[in-house]
């Protein structure tokens, strides 16, 4: 990036060279975080793999105690699952008289932007309009929305290869494992017996550029989604560590308060099915 730094010492316009500046300042700002966060996990993983701190500080160039004060600085390693700059959340608007955000979804967007935050990861927060067109082509992009409010998404997970989101002959939603063919529906769509537990579904797809992924989140119901970001706030780290920023999905389940929608507990109902890249 130094050649970045020099062009923009070139320029003779100061009213150019301040704007860019100030880019190319936060484009150096969060490659050392970046870099600090890989720093940190390769020490752990030379560490954790037979390494021992004089190995590790001979690998580095430094001594053992700047290994001891560079391994616990930067952000924790699995903060790369959410993203590496800034982390783009997106819930759907609901049709109505005027459009609106559906406590569920809004809860969730904030749930998973308190995550990225507490990763070190900057966020924001943004909104699917009714129609559900969603541009995925971005970087750090994490789409709560399910098939049924979006074409767009109803396409992603269509080509995912492990995890099926389909309706059933009577009519409700299901997940379904490609493989096995264990079918998941929601608790509370049981016709017989309900009870306030929903399924969602989990899991990072290619972009339609071909040029990254994205998360992708999507409750049968949209306190479902919800559940999901419940179980990543208790469960990323472990998440991060099975399956990296590889693409893959899983099924999640989550009971939940009906009268507040609160979630009590989420757990996986599947593997997590990692997607094999031809």
């Amino acid at each position: 990036m130094i050649e970045e730094v020099r062009r923009v010492a070139a320029m003779q316009d100061h009213a150019l060279r301040v704007k860019a500046a100030v880019e190319l300042m936060g484009d150096l700002q969060a490659a050392v975080v970046e870099t600090s966060r890989m720093r940190k996990e390769s020490i752990a993983w030379l560490r954790d793999n037979g390494h021992s701190m004089a190995d590790v500080a001979k690998m580095m160039g430094v001594s053992r105690a700047r290994v001891a004060q560079l391994r616990d600085a930067g952000p924790p390693p699995e903060r790369a699952f959410l993203g590496i700059e800034q982390a783009q959340v997106l819930v759907p608007m609901r049709p109505g008289e005027r459009d609106y955000v559906a406590l569920e979804d809004s809860s969730t967007g904030q749930k998973l932007l308190a995550l990225a935050h507490r990763l070190q990861l900057d966020g924001d927060l943004g909104y699917i309009p009714t129609s559900g067109e969603i541009d995925l082509n971005r970087d750090d992009l994490m789409v709560v929305c399910g098939p049924k409010t979006s074409p767009v998404t109803a396409e992603a997970l269509g080509k995912d290869p492990r995890l099926a989101f389909e309706t059933l002959p009577d009519g409700r939603w299901a997940l379904i494992e490609r493989g096995a063919g264990t079918v998941h529906t929601s608790p509370t769509d049981d016709p017989e017996t309900p009870s306030p537990t929903d399924v969602a579904y989990l899991g990072r797809l290619p972009r339609p550029d071909g040029h990254g992924n994205f998360l992708l989140i999507a409750g049968v119901h949209a306190v479902g989604s919800l559940g999901v970001a419940h179980f990543l706030s208790e469960n990323v780290a472990n998440l991060y560590k099975q399956v990296g920023t590889a693409p893959f999905s899983m099924v999640i389940a989550a009971d939940y308060d009906p009268s507040t929608k609160a979630i009590s507990s989420s757990r996986a109902l599947s593997d997590v099915l990692i997607h094999e890249i031809a």
